[in-house]
C-alpha cells in the first residue's frame, strides 16, 4: 500500500515537473520572441530613418542646384537688361532718332496723362532737343486725342545726368506722373515679355501650366 503511494507521489511530482518545464519553456519563448520583435522594430526604424535622411539630402541637394540654376538664369537675364540699356543710351548718340524718340515719349505720356496742363522733365543735355521737338509732340496729341494741351518745360529741376535718356511727364502738381524714361520703358517691356525672353533665352518650361 506504502509503495502505492509512493508511486503515485513520485508521478505527481514528475507531472508538475513536465508541466513547469512547459510553462517555462513557453514563457522563455514569448519572451525571445518579443525580444526579436523589439530588435526588428529599432533596426527597421533605424533603416527607415536612414532612407528618410537619405532622401531629405537628396532634396536639399536637387533644390540648391535648382536654386543656382535659376540665379545664373536671372544674372544671365539681368545681363540681358543691362546690354540693352547700353545700346539705349548709345542710341542716344544719334541725335535725329534720339529726337524722334522723345517725340514719342512725349506724345505716349501725354496720351496717358489727358490732362490740360502738363510739366515736363529731362535731362539738362536734353534741354534743347526736348524743347525743339515739343510743336510736333503736342500736334500729334491734339491729332489723337482731339484734345489741346499746355506744357511747360522745367528748367529747374531735371532728371539725373547717369540715366540713359527719356522724359518724366506730371500734371495735378505732381499728383500723377508718367515716367517715360528709357529705363522705366525698357523695365516695363521686360516684364511684359519675360516670359517670351526665358523661352527664347532658355527654351520651353515644360512645367509652366500658365502663360500671359
Amino acid at each position: 500500500m506504502s509503495e502505492a503511494v509512493v508511486s503515485t507521489q513520485s508521478t505527481g511530482e514528475v507531472e508538475i515537473l513536465a508541466k513547469a518545464d512547459e510553462e517555462f519553456n513557453i514563457e522563455k519563448g514569448r519572451l525571445v520572441e518579443q525580444e526579436k520583435q523589439k530588435i526588428r522594430a529599432f533596426y527597421e526604424k533605424k533603416e527607415k530613418n536612414a532612407e528618410l535622411q537619405k532622401k531629405i539630402q537628396l532634396s536639399n541637394l536637387q533644390n540648391q542646384a535648382r536654386l543656382k540654376l535659376l540665379k545664373q538664369r536671372e544674372d544671365h537675364l539681368d545681363e540681358v537688361v543691362v546690354n540693352t540699356t547700353e545700346k539705349l543710351r548709345a542710341m542716344t548718340n544719334d541725335i535725329g532718332k534720339y529726337q524722334n524718340m522723345l517725340q514719342g515719349l512725349i506724345t505716349q505720356g501725354l496720351c496717358q496723362l489727358l490732362e490740360p496742363n502738363v510739366l515736363i522733365r529731362c535731362r539738362q543735355k536734353d534741354l534743347q532737343l526736348v524743347k525743339d521737338v515739343l510743336d510736333k509732340a503736342m500736334k500729334q496729341y491734339t491729332e489723337l486725342s482731339k484734345l489741346d494741351v499746355n506744357i511747360k518745360v522745367d528748367e529747374q529741376k531735371f532728371l539725373a545726368s547717369d540715366i540713359a535718356g527719356g522724359v518724366q511727364l506730371s500734371a495735378r502738381d505732381g499728383k500723377l506722373l508718367v515716367s517715360n524714361t528709357l529705363e522705366a520703358r525698357l523695365d516695363q517691356i521686360v516684364k511684359q515679355k519675360i516670359p517670351e525672353i526665358r523661352t527664347m533665352l532658355y527654351g520651353h518650361n515644360p512645367n509652366r501650366r500658365f502663360f500671359d
